[in-house]
């Protein structure tokens, strides 16, 4: 049986971090619904970057932007190229939606990077691409800040999805969690709503292996590439005394999905690495691994699931972050400057993004102004 599909049987389901139109309109998106039991499609200016600015799939849409409006700005065409493919992703995900009664068969979008300091400029961002796209399977990304933990509970008690990004530490995903019981308490419609709550990965394992091995001792140097999948364990551990306690159980009986916890940023970046090691460690009830394509692959050619790993070894788990602090390297200091690094990783592609897509209006309008005109 396809690995992909396995994971479902143990609660996970399967995200895909990667969209292009491409995707969506040969059927290839349908055919991993079917196939590999794929259940949501998310985006993030990257993506976007690569997917509408190094390649001409798009170059008719934004012709035809261009005759329309010729001064249109370039925020808000990248926004309509956006839009479209969100739309035509949600549409292809619709069923999934449908069928699992609102807890899948989403396609995320992520509002501007450069609002993540910003509560109020989130909210009306958010609110605008909700509007814009139109579909009740649209997760809107909003970054674990703390200028955006008011802004997520304020959206999610309106009844926006959010999918929260940007954790990385125990305190992150606390406030997260908090945030989401008390949109619960604000709002009528607690089945309609959706959140997972992104925990990244990859980053942590860089961060806190450079540490290590500056260090250089036998003792820190054994914990080399241990760090992200132990604070991910602690983090499910804490997600289980928030959802199965007291504090959600009115909720649940009203019929509120818990907000399930992601594995974001999955993708090995250490060849020393399992490529496919932050999906077989972290298998578990009530989890999401949204999955890069490279990733997705390598886990449908060789993952293995051996059942609900994410609660294997916990003890351990704990005792690698004590180590950590032992041998002299404190796990929050380095999570408090990656999410930093995390807003400023997502704004440079976008700026990239808009001044790609810049250059290449200016390139299709001159074309344009090139070709002859037809005359009667």
């Amino acid at each position: 049986m396809n690995p992909l599909q396995q994971l479902k049987k143990q609660g996970q389901s399967v995200w895909l971090d990667f969209i292009h139109r491409d995707l969506i309109e040969s059927g290839e998106l349908r055919q991993m619904v079917d196939t590999d039991g794929l259940r949501v499609v998310t985006s993030n200016p990257k993506i976007f970057q690569q997917a509408i600015v190094d390649s001409d799939v798009y170059d008719r849409q934004i012709e035809e932007l261009l005759s329309s409006d010729p001064h249109i700005s370039t925020p808000a065409l990248y926004e309509a190229l956006a839009v479209a493919d969100i739309r035509g992703a949600a549409d292809v995900l619709r069923p999934v939606f449908d069928q699992s009664g609102g807890a899948d068969g989403f396609v995320c979008l992520e509002v501007s990077p450069h609002l993540a300091y910003d509560t109020s400029a989130t909210i009306a961002a958010a609110r605008h691409l909700w509007t814009k796209v139109d579909r009740p399977n649209l997760m809107i990304k909003v970054p674990a800040t703390q200028e955006g933990i008011p802004a997520i509970e304020t959206l999610l008690a309106e009844g926006i999805n959010v999918n929260i990004t940007l954790m990385f530490s125990l305190d992150h995903y606390a406030a997260v969690a908090l945030a989401y019981l008390r949109a619960l308490g604000k709002t009528e419609n607690q089945r309609t709503i959706s959140s997972v709550a992104s925990f990244f990965l990859s980053r942590i394992t860089r961060a806190a292996d450079s540490a290590l091995e500056e260090i250089g001792t036998e003792a820190a140097l054994a914990l080399k590439g241990k760090v992200a999948i132990a604070n991910a364990k602690l983090v499910y551990r804490r997600f289980l005394e928030i959802f199965d306690g007291e504090a959600f159980q009115e909720f649940r009986q009203r019929g509120a999905q818990v907000q399930r916890v992601l594995w974001a940023s999955t993708g090995t970046k250490n060849p020393e690495y399992s490529d496919v090691m932050y999906v077989e460690e972290l298998i578990g009830p009530d989890t999401v691994n949204t999955m890069p394509p490279a990733t997705f692959d390598a886990f449908r050619d060789h993952g293995h699931v051996r059942g609900a790993t994410i609660l294997d070894r916990v003890d351990e788990a704990d005792a690698t972050i004590r180590k950590l602090r032992e041998v002299g390297i404190e796990l929050d200091r380095i999570t408090k400057q990656l999410q930093r690094d995390g807003v400023r990783k997502f704004q440079e592609p976008f700026d990239d993004l808009l001044n790609g897509l810049d250059e290449k209006r200016r390139s299709l309008q001159s074309r344009q102004t090139a070709s002859p005109q037809h005359v009667e």
